[in-house]
């Protein structure tokens, strides 16, 4: 018993889309539509179509055709819809409950959609080039077809570049933060190590003001961040200065304290203290180079907004010097040829004479 050409070995590139959530009936009703269809007008028929399923379809067509042009070199105008069908796939099962205690079968029906684009033959590709000579729909297709995929990959670029950039952002300011807590906790270590260790008062007193000015300059270089945040550039200015002169006190107190420092405890205690003053100088650099990069984007931003404004008014100074030029040009004019006229006619009446 003779059959026809299997399903999967007909020829032709092919695209398929497995398990959309529609009945193999409403696919087949669009694919119906398209089959035998050169590309630009099945393209053109699935794009105003106002059945749902148009745009699956749509996007299945497109990647059939993607397929063609860059696995086998076939160009989209040379191509149309040689086969399509619609297989049905799993079926979902739900109930819905019925009056007396029954339930009803509810079958969400899956289907797979396959589409596979031939090219024409040299005599057929001749008629339809003479056909679509007025119209030129299979050539706009390709052209609108090539449109969308370069808007889609500039949408795809710029988005991944956006994320890319915000990503950057958040790490840079999770660096930040993890800088100015480190400043606190080394502060407080400081304060907790003083409080268990036996020292002189000198020493005491020195590693007392390190802790002291290290906890201010991480306080002051956060509020300087959250200044940031909340676009108030002065504040953050103000807080980041604060946050230096907070850190180069416990710089001061450390280097006191080692000066200081006689025995192994003390010695001991010193060291941390310098730590903690490391750190709090740590944090106020953070805050101050956060603040320097908001201060040149300002910058920016006002030099742009200036430039554009001093372009404007040079424009305008032009176009009023030109203006004035040519008025006083004009009236140069007319003195002048009203002056020849009267001479003119002054020797008239001397001729006559």
């Amino acid at each position: 018993m003779a059959f026809g050409t299997k399903t999967n070995e007909r020829p032709g590139t092919r695209a398929q889309v497995r398990y959309v959530r529609v009945s193999p009936f409403k696919v087949r009703e669009v694919l119906d539509e398209i089959r035998g269809k050169s590309y630009g007008a099945a393209t053109e028929f699935l794009t105003f179509s106002e059945r749902s399923v148009a745009g699956t379809v749509l996007k299945c067509l497109d990647s059939a055709v993607a397929n063609a042009e860059n696995n086998d070199g076939i160009p989209a105008e040379e191509l149309f819809v040689s086969a399509c069908y619609a297989d049905e796939g799993p079926t979902l099962k739900r109930w819905r409950p019925r009056a007396r205690g029954r339930a009803t079968r509810i079958l969400k029906r899956t289907s797979h959609i396959t589409i596979i684009v031939s090219r024409y033959t040299p005599a057929q590709l001749d008629d339809l080039r003479a056909r679509n000579t007025a119209s030129g729909s299979n050539v706009q297709a390709a052209q609108a077809r090539r449109a969308r995929v370069e808007k889609s990959r500039a949408a795809e670029a710029e988005a991944e570049a956006a994320e890319e950039h915000d990503h950057d952002h958040d790490h840079d300011h999770d660096h930040d933060e993890a800088t100015i807590e480190a400043a606190e906790d080394a502060a407080e270590a400081l304060e907790d190590a003083l409080d268990d260790a036996e020292v002189s008062d000198g020493v005491a007193d020195a590693v007392d003001d390190v802790a002291e000015a290290a906890d201010e300059a991480a306080d002051e270089a956060d509020d300087a961040l959250e200044a940031l945040d909340e676009g108030d550039l002065d504040e953050a200015v103000e807080e980041a200065a604060d946050a230096a002169e907070e850190a180069a006190k416990a710089q001061k107190a450390a280097d006191e304290a080692s000066a200081a420092a006689e025995t192994d405890e003390e010695k001991a205690l010193a060291a941390k203290a310098q730590d903690a003053a490391a750190k709090a100088k740590q944090a106020a650099d953070v805050a101050a180079a956060a603040v320097a990069e908001a201060e040149a984007e300002a910058a920016a931003g006002s030099a742009s907004s200036a430039g554009g404004a001093d372009t404007g008014d040079e424009a305008e100074a032009a176009a009023g010097s030109a203006s004035s030029a040519g008025g006083a040009d004009t009236g140069d004019e007319a003195e002048a040829a009203a002056g020849s006229a009267s001479s003119a006619g002054g020797e008239d009446i001397e001729d006559e004479d």
